[in-house]
């Protein structure tokens, strides 16, 4: 394959074989560990300080920052549909990385000036990069392998690994470098959080830069789009829409939602149900399969998606997070207690040590290994039981003298997601590569991420429910996380009703 051109399906070129994988994985792999270094370095930061320094640290802030939390994810993932486009019709796959790669890294340099105005441009300007980047290195894992190659799955899911070993390290150093290294507890140095991100994005671009001869032309520019003119074009292009993501970051997140991710939605339902009809009935019905299965991953991505927002405050305000760790865990946090930025690893520790256990299982499974449509629903399913731990915590496990619920139940609501989340993130980066219209991959898994993002955009909302007005209480946590159960505890069940109807549709795709 010698370009990144969607076309008729081509064998990829013989890739040298490490671990049972083309060698280019393992490119792409550290490429995306330090890209996933720089977005998760600043999850735990982000909310917190919207709160600290343009609302003077009053609860007031909870709420708005919860809103402004999650319509910058919303925008992150909804900027892969645009940028899906580009990479397929006019930069080729692998110029879209490395452009995008050097805008993400200008808006977290930009994020760390302590100005309202500058830090919202700063994350139109990382919402602009990361949606050239972050679908088309995904489309390019699954361009290392031939249709019908077993090993796809498997692929995805170290992939993923490599996801969350970047996840799980940058919360960590970050919070080391703002509140032990270059600030303390009471005022951690939050600039540090984000110019530490922007390394880790600048060390993400060099290691694609050196590395992506090993692609042997997987991802190249189509032929007669070589020129330099385009990538000019393009970063003209980009430079015009970071104002317009800046005034979606002020507006309202629920005006966002209705006026502009709903719409941007249907649009894309359309246009790929119009390319799956041109390629026939099989296409069409895997179109409509896929499509199906986004809106669950709306509903999932809402309450997963958390932990950058109510689940911060949570962790802030009603966790009793004094577990009585001292010595080197106390030299390597600067405070006796499990700092809150911690808990955003959890979540990856819990898919690095769980990843090959589920992998295992669904191969031990043979023939009996779930469809993907009911992998999700079990992924949903799991979702909802984390948030019913928490309702029972809130419920009655509050201490009478603290007001506070214990450390392990937030602790262990990060693993039962996780496992739900394995159920259903590595799945969905597959099968968008197996059910999209051949001539809109890179769109089809635009797609993919703009229905993540209508969920996080969701979760804003919720969170700000969960918050109340004057900021987070038991009773206002309790009200919104027991309605987050029987939302995703019904949509669970519905997709495991409908499941065999939507696999129907997919035509045998696994």
């Amino acid at each position: 394959m010698s370009t990144a051109s969607p076309g008729a399906p081509a064998a990829p070129p013989s890739f040298p074989q490490r671990l049972g994988h083309p060698a280019p994985l393992w490119m792409l792999f550290m490429t995306e560990f330090w890209e996933r270094f720089a977005f998760y370095g600043i999850r735990w930061a982000l909310a917190l300080y919207v709160v600290a320094q343009f609302y003077d640290g009053s609860g007031e802030g909870q709420a708005p920052a919860g809103k402004l939390y999650g319509a910058y994810l919303a925008l992150v993932y909804a900027g892969a549909i645009f940028g899906g486009y580009v990479a397929d019709k006019i930069l080729g796959y692998q110029r879209s990385i490395m452009v995008g790669a050097v805008i993400m890294a200008a808006g977290l340099f930009m994020i760390a000036i302590p100005n309202e105005q500058v830090f919202k441009l700063g994350l139109a300007t990382v919402i602009v990069g990361n949606g050239m980047f972050k679908p088309i290195i995904s489309t390019l894992v699954g361009k290392l392998y031939a249709q019908g190659d077993e090993r796809r799955d498997s692929g995805f899911t170290i992939f993923y690994m490599g996801i969350n070993c970047g996840a799980f390290v940058a919360p960590i150093v970050t919070q080391i470098l703002a509140k032990k290294v270059f600030g303390i507890e009471s005022m951690p140095a939050y600039k540090v959080v984000f110019i530490a991100s922007g390394v880790g994005m600048l060390l993400s671009f060099l290691w694609f830069w050196f590395g992506r001869g090993q692609l042997k032309g997987i991802g190249m520019p189509q032929v007669g789009h070589e020129g330099l003119g385009r990538i000019l074009a393009v970063a003209i292009g980009a430079l015009c829409a970071i104002p317009a993501f800046y005034f979606l970051l002020t507006i309202d997140a629920s005006q966002l939602q209705w006026y502009v991710l709903t719409p941007m939605f249907l649009a894309l339902c359309v246009l790929i149900l119009v390319e799956g009809f041109k390629e026939g009935r099989v296409a069409r019905d895997k179109a409509i399969a896929m499509l199906l299965i986004f809106l669950f991953n709306v509903l999932f991505w809402c309450f997963f998606e958390q932990a950058g927002s109510s689940f911060t405050f949570l962790a802030d305000q009603i966790v009793n997070r004094d577990i009585g760790m001292h010595g080197l865990f106390q030299a390597l946090a600067g405070e006796a207690t499990f700092p809150n930025a911690w808990f955003q690893s959890v979540n990856s520790v819990a898919i690095i040590t769980l990843a090959p256990i589920v992998a295992w299982i669904w191969v031990k499974m043979g023939k009996a290994n779930p469809s993907i449509p009911r992998k999700f629903g079990l992924g949903i399913i799991f979702n909802g039981l984390a948030f019913l731990l928490l309702v029972y915590a809130l419920s009655s496990l509050v201490a009478p003298d603290t007001g506070k619920i214990p450390f392990w139940t937030l602790f262990a609501v990060y693993w039962i997601q996780s496992v739900g989340e394995l159920c259903l993130s590595p799945i969905g980066l597959s099968m968008t590569t197996k059910l999209a219209p051949v001539r809109l991959v890179g769109f089809g898994m635009g797609g993919w991420f703009l229905s993540t993002g209508i969920g996080n955009n969701l979760s804003g909302l919720f969170a700000a429910e969960a918050s109340g007005e004057g900021g987070m209480t038991v009773a206002s946590a309790h009200a919104a996380y027991t309605s987050g159960f029987w939302i995703l505890l019904i949509g669970g069940v519905v997709l495991f009703l409908i499941a065999p109807l939507i696999q129907k549709l997919m035509h045998g795709v696994k």
